[in-house]
């Protein structure tokens, strides 16, 4: 027996990464999955975004252990694209029991140097696109009188980040998006927490804008980033997490073991708030 067994989640950003982890892991204990992403490219991203292929190689994945799998390509910025989501899952599968909203991107600038499409696209996907998934799939959950959302955060929704304080800014807002989803929805029996990962390996660190952050500089390499991982957590032997870790604990939360869990917000950082924090750059005159 599973932990999900017989529930159907609904995983955005499912095309690879932690998406992918999500929608596996809830297929092996035992849950169908709905999953969702936007299979193209956004223009303020540098980093290739998931693909249709990918998010066809997540379904067959889901489908190896033994579920059903629905795809969906959709803009978490799009409303009108989520409700069709829901809807179509719905009709697939009789009901949705999770969502797992961990669609994002992530860019790097000066806050002053942003651009209007940096910040919208930034917020649109990371902290409305998180709003926008779950006002989807909260009338059915309603109606069942049951449910479990699990948002995903960053550990900068708990601390700043240099360079990049539009993706900090929607971080730290979902988290307070949580907090007051999970008030709201308490009385209908409906669970919300957050997950705040730290250096997670997937694609959206494993690119050249994240190889520069860990290097200090322009120039980095994934050397820079393997090293860098291991200075940014606290806990001995750990550098850059597998994507597999957020998905276990986001399975803790969607299960019966988490059942009277709400509210909450779960660093899984390696120990990186513990940190007292180190500067790479100290101004000495």
């Amino acid at each position: 027996m599973g932990l999900l067994d017989g529930k159907v989640a609904l995983v955005t950003g499912a095309a690879r990464g932690q998406g992918r982890a999500h929608a596996v892991t809830c297929a092996r204990e035992g849950a169908d999955v709905i999953a969702v992403d936007l299979a193209g490219q956004l223009s303020t991203v540098p980093y290739p975004m998931g693909t249709a292929d990918e998010l066809a190689e997540t379904a067959e994945l889901v489908e190896k252990c033994g579920r059903r799998a629905l795809t969906v390509e959709a803009d978490v910025r799009d409303q009108a694209a989520l409700d069709r989501a829901v809807a179509q899952g719905v009709n697939t599968f009789g009901k949705i029991d999770i969502l797992i909203a961990n669609a994002g991107i992530w860019t790097r600038k000066p806050f002053w140097e942003l651009t209007d499409d940096d910040w919208e696209q930034m917020i649109g996907v990371n902290l409305s696109g998180v709003w926008r998934s779950a006002k989807a799939v909260t009338p059915h959950m309603i109606e069942r009188g049951t449910g479990s959302i699990v948002i995903i955060s960053s550990a900068n929704g708990l601390e700043p980040g240099l360079n990049y304080a539009h993706y900090v800014a929607a971080k730290h807002g979902v988290i307070g998006l949580m907090k007051n989803i999970a008030l709201e929805l308490a009385p209908h029996g409906i669970r919300c927490n957050a997950i705040c990962p730290g250096v997670i390996d997937t694609p959206m660190i494993d690119n050249q804008s994240a190889y520069d952050l860990f290097a200090g500089g322009p120039g980095g390499n994934r050397a820079h980033l393997d090293e860098g991982a291991y200075h940014f957590n606290a806990l001995g032997k750990t550098a850059a997490l597998d994507p597999q870790v957020i998905a276990d604990t986001a399975l803790y939360l969607n299960s019966g073991l988490a059942s009277v869990v709400t509210g909450a917000v779960i660093p899984v950082d390696a120990g990186h708030g513990l940190l007292t924090g180190f500067n790479p750059a100290p101004v000495k005159s």
